[in-house]
């Protein structure tokens, strides 16, 4: 019978530190970033003495910062939307804090309620609005930080029949 464990050949893994990776101090990876937004969700105190609303147009607030980072706060008051857009050369995480917005894509239409997370790449085209009759907050995480939002044209959601021709 063998005698050997893989505590004997590894050794304990909590005694070779110089395995372990120093945590970092800004997110690297996409799952740290969603990782970034869930705790500041998390921590209403960070964020909830900010929020303003504002009725004519979309209110929001740069929350921080880090390298080639940015993370934004966002309010939506019943009926404001970003209207269809991308976010340029940024990736980007979108969290729900609080109240409910729809997203629409070319895929089709997504309800996203406080807690809800989505996560884009580059060229991601969306249109965010507040259906509902609530305010709601959202927090944005763009990386590299936003340069650029490019609006899009709708899309015809309806074809009307062509006219009679005519020569």
């Amino acid at each position: 019978m063998n005698s050997d464990s893989d505590l004997q050949i590894a050794g304990d893994i909590l005694e070779v530190p110089h395995l372990l990776q120093p945590p970092r101090e800004h997110p690297a990876t996409v799952a740290e970033f969603a990782g970034l937004a869930r705790s500041l969700a998390a921590d209403r105190s960070q964020w909830e003495h900010l929020v303003a609303y504002d009725a004519t147009s979309r209110w929001y607030h740069r929350l921080r910062t880090g390298p080639g980072y940015e993370v934004w706060l966002l309010s939506w008051v019943p009926g404001q939307g970003s209207g269809p857009h991308d976010h340029g050369r940024s990736s980007g995480v979108l969290t729900v804090l609080d109240g409910v917005l729809t997203e629409r894509t070319e895929r089709g239409t997504r309800v996203l309620a406080a807690g809800s997370q989505r996560v884009f790449a580059p060229g991601y085209v969306h249109d965010v609005v507040n259906d509902a009759l609530e305010p709601a907050v959202s927090l944005h995480i763009y990386y590299p930080g936003l340069t650029e939002m490019p609006m899009h044209t709708p899309r015809c959601e309806s074809r009307t029949a062509p006219g009679p021709v005519t020569a």
